[in-house]
């Protein structure tokens, strides 16, 4: 599956001018932030090779990073550690979806939301696209700028708090990065309320 432009075209074929797809990065890891993106493609300039971030290589998402950046308006967002911890991953991921799309240049007029789910507090028509990453061009777009700016976030934690392997694993809940949690201890960055942080924060309570 190659994702294209038929669900913007059917968007605008509504008459919705601007049209955003939105993704979000980092709801499993035990540790950082989750991370969402908007981005609005202009359809005479759509960048070659779009597809699911997580079917590119690093390379591939760098170089797709930089093209979106010049081409189309795009914004990226978080939610906070803290956030995740009292509105719970799936809420505190739509918190970030919402906040890329108001930190848009110019606003949206349509979203193209991946996942089966529209986010509480979109004020703008939207629909939601099942493996969207895959089948709509400017979702993929967003899930490419998602994943560098939080590869970027990690990357910078990992240098404050060395020994966890974030600059490799981001966070997610690797065998070393396990091991290192009950080495090393909890940091102020991991998700306490995720089950390997919980076990080693109350194990011995």
């Amino acid at each position: 599956m190659i994702p294209d432009f038929t669900f913007e075209r059917a968007a605008h074929a509504r008459g919705y001018a601007r049209v955003a797809g939105v993704d979000e990065v980092g709801r499993g890891p035990l540790a950082g932030p989750v991370t969402a993106a908007a981005v609005v493609l202009d359809p005479s300039r759509i960048p070659d090779g779009l597809n699911d971030s997580k079917k590119l290589t690093k390379r591939g998402r760098e170089r797709l990073y930089q093209v979106i950046l010049s081409v189309a308006d795009a914004s990226v967002a978080h939610a906070s550690v803290e956030e995740i911890e009292e509105l719970n991953i799936l809420r505190a991921s739509h918190l970030a979806m919402v906040r890329a799309l108001e930190g848009l240049k110019t606003p949206a007029d349509y979203a193209l939301i991946d996942g089966n789910m529209i986010p509480n507090g979109l004020s703008i028509a939207s629909e939601a696209i099942i493996k969207g990453d895959a089948r709509s061009q400017s979702i993929s777009a967003a899930s490419i700028m998602a994943k560098i700016c939080r590869d970027c976030v990690m990357l910078s934690l990992a240098q404050q708090h060395p020994g966890y392997g974030w600059e490799t694993n981001m966070g997610y809940g690797s065998k070393s990065h396990i091991e290192a949690l009950g080495k090393i201890g909890v940091t102020p960055h991991h998700r306490r309320l995720f089950k390997p942080v919980y076990n080693i924060l109350y194990q011995d309570k």
